[in-house]
């Protein structure tokens, strides 16, 4: 049967992009099959004070495929460490793409999501929060008020976070996320396989000095008219406006029935605020005809900025970890991948959690559809009369108990931020 082209140009595009993708750097691939713990090193770190947190090998309890497991904290107030090895490679001429999923079944309130990449050598049963890293990335939920990607360079020996902030998912289910370096010094970070947030290292990161800076030299002249408004010249106060009074006696109030003026003195009627008076008179604001703007010092070149056309590169990235603290247990991590060729990671994104997040979705809405049904099941029913005392009893044990909760909250929130 003989095939015809209608669209050689298209053709061209697709063979190129197949080329592309075959030819794409793998650096490191983990999507945690059979022998992975051979691959990955648990550490040792804060087993000796018994914080360690273990991991479960499941594809949890929710998912759009039984058989695509991951990794998954199993353990409230833990930290949590485990690191994977690769040969070793620099990004310097190439773009790097650092990528993974990862679902939080337990309704994260406080803990992280996100992963790291190490540089050299490192002790990986000693891997914990004080060893150095290049790069950490990934979603990280406390509270109300942090809910974002992380995304911390490391340069000379510096953690800077990036200064623009990027909402994390906070749903129940698999998401991925994946940030992308370039040899021009630009970035993108990305959420299921959609841009949400670019720009440069240079303007993002505080990784060298600003190339420009306000002339400190300079002076606002003193001719500079800066007023926006100006009171109208030709605005005149009203006749007798001073003369308006702040209150007025109360036309709708009456002498009580029962007041006696031997006993409680001469009735005064009660004043109140008078709808005519408008405050003190002020000119009405106008257009400056002089108004020349906000005064800004002009920009020089700064002294102290000297560019590295290197500030992309990590030249010796050997590891991939996980290193964290959960209040909460439930994070589960998977398929993990570092290579050079961002259209290779979107196909691994749609090849997992693209092929199975429609199924995954229903797998979760009918486990909420049981819990709530069980929680109704379970709930007692409420008697229309009960013991005063027990509960003035219950109240306060209840109160007691938030308040410790609280208080325990508080001191996991400061952990938290101490990370």
């Amino acid at each position: 049967m003989a095939f015809r082209v209608r669209n050689p140009n298209l053709l061209s595009l697709i063979l190129l992009s197949l080329l592309a993708i075959a030819s794409a750097k793998v650096f490191f691939e983990e999507r945690f099959d059979d022998g992975w713990d051979k691959r990955w090193v648990k550490s040792d770190w804060k087993r000796d004070e018994s914080l360690a947190g273990e991991w479960n090998y499941t594809s949890g309890k929710w998912h759009g495929d039984a058989n695509d497991k991951g990794i998954q904290t199993s353990e409230d107030y833990r930290f949590y460490a485990i690191s994977a090895e690769f040969p070793e490679f620099s990004n310097k001429d190439n773009i790097l793409v650092f990528q993974f999923s990862v679902k939080h079944e337990q309704k994260l309130d406080c803990g992280g999501g996100y992963m790291k990449l190490l540089s050299g050598d490192v002790d990986q049963k000693k891997f914990g929060g004080e060893t150095p890293y290049s790069i950490m990335f990934g979603p990280d939920i406390c509270g109300y008020s942090t809910k974002k990607v992380h995304a911390i360079l490391t340069y000379n020996n510096t953690n800077h976070l990036i200064k623009k902030e990027v909402p994390c998912e906070t749903d129940q289910l698999t998401h991925v996320y994946t940030f992308i370096i370039r040899p021009d010094a630009t970035y993108s970070i990305l959420i299921d396989n959609v841009e949400k947030q670019t720009g440069s290292l240079y303007s993002d990161w505080s990784l060298l000095p600003p190339k420009k800076i306000k002339d400190p030299e300079a002076k606002k002249p003193a001719d500079w008219d800066d007023k926006e408004y100006i009171p109208d010249p030709e605005d005149k106060k009203p006749e007798g406006y001073d003369d308006i009074a702040k209150e007025i006696t109360d036309p709708d109030a009456t002498k009580p029935q029962d007041w006696d003026d031997e006993e409680d003195g001469e009735w005064v009627a009660p004043t109140i605020p008078n709808p005519e008076y408008k405050g003190p008179w002020e000119p009405k604001k106008i257009k400056n005809p002089n108004y020349k703007g906000k005064w800004k010092a002009p920009l020089i070149d700064n002294p102290d900025f000297k560019d590295d056309p290197e500030l992309y590169v990590f030249p010796k990235l050997k590891y991939v970890g996980i290193e964290l603290w959960q209040v909460k247990s439930g994070t589960l991590f998977d398929n993990v991948l570092i290579t050079d060729d961002p259209e290779y990671a979107k196909q691994v994104a749609e090849e997992t959690w693209g092929k199975n997040k429609e199924v995954e979705k229903a797998a979760f809405e009918e486990a909420e559809k049981k819990r709530e049904e069980e929680e109704a099941k379970n709930d007692p029913v409420d008697s229309d009369v009960e013991d005063e005392d027990e509960d003035k009893s219950d109240d306060a044990d209840d109160s007691d108990a938030e308040a410790d909760l609280d208080k325990k909250d508080a001191e996991e929130d400061d952990k938290h931020d101490e990370l």
